[in-house]
């Protein structure tokens, strides 16, 4: 048995949709809706925060405001955000389902830490109703985690720490030393910070590569590598305690942890 109780796991970029690229061409289609031109590495810089403030975020960016102020007379306003939401979440929805394939190697390590021991919960920057399309979709290969807390299940999502302690509660597992947050992302990290767990940020099938499997294979190991650093200085900057390359080596991870205390 392993000394941790859970491991709390993101879900795009982290288990599923390996390169995070389920919201990126539609946050670039929700703007283009009102006339105003995004590209993907915008809607990359926010990823991992609850979509009403991603998109908050994007309409902050000094190229994005300016455009909005010139069409509409106006900074954007937090009503204007819940216009761009408002028409977001049902794109979302209908495509998240698509890109809700299991990161490799990733059914295998759920079967093993639990095996250990550990329970395994699950939290996400995407709404319940976006999740609802993707829970069966997982389910369906073999990944149905103990819990799921959503962006709009509480009053505060990432990267406070409220989705945590509700899994904690969740779970039955405390203290939160004794819990892994799992995240490909900086607000997903520092969820699990601010809640006082160990943090592990997956590197290469998160949202800083931004790259399929296949893209990945067709690039040289100084190109990966250059990749893998990259990723690893933004979650460590967030608070990451380890990086990975993705959940498929977080079992090796926590019997190297547990060992130490051997």
């Amino acid at each position: 048995m392993s000394k941790f109780k859970a491991a709390v796991f993101d879900w795009a970029g982290t288990m599923v949709d390996f390169g995070s690229f389920a919201p990126m061409g539609v946050f670039v289609q929700v703007f283009a809706k009102f006339g105003i031109e995004t590209t993907i590495e915008q809607a990359r810089a926010p990823m991992g925060a609850p979509k009403w403030d991603h998109i908050r975020s994007m309409m902050d960016m000094p190229e994005i405001a300016a455009q909005w102020e010139a069409k509409y007379g106006n900074a954007p306003t937090d009503q204007d955000v819940d216009k761009v939401y408002e028409i977001f979440v049902p794109m979302n929805e209908s495509v998240a389902a698509d890109y809700a394939e299991l990161v490799p190697g990733g059914k295998a390590a759920i079967d093993d830490l639990r095996s250990m021991g550990l329970k395994i919960g699950s939290t996400t920057g995407y709404t319940r109703s976006i999740m609802e399309n993707v829970l069966p979709v997982a389910a369906a290969q073999g990944y149905e985690p103990d819990n799921l807390i959503c962006a709009d299940d509480l009053p505060e999502g990432r990267p406070g720490p409220l989705g945590m302690y509700k899994c904690m509660v969740d779970l039955v597992a405390y203290p939160p030393a004794a819990i892994v947050k799992v995240d490909d992302t900086e607000p997903g990290i520092k969820e699990g910070v601010a809640a006082g767990c160990l943090t592990v940020g997956v590197s290469m099938s998160g949202n800083a590569v931004g790259k399929t499997p296949e893209e990945l294979a067709q690039l040289s190991a100084d190109e990966i590598d250059s990749l893998r650093q990259h990723a690893t200085k933004i979650l460590k900057d967030a608070g990451a305690d380890y990086v990975i390359d993705t959940v498929a080596d977080l079992p090796a991870l926590i019997r190297e942890l547990d060992g130490a205390e051997d």
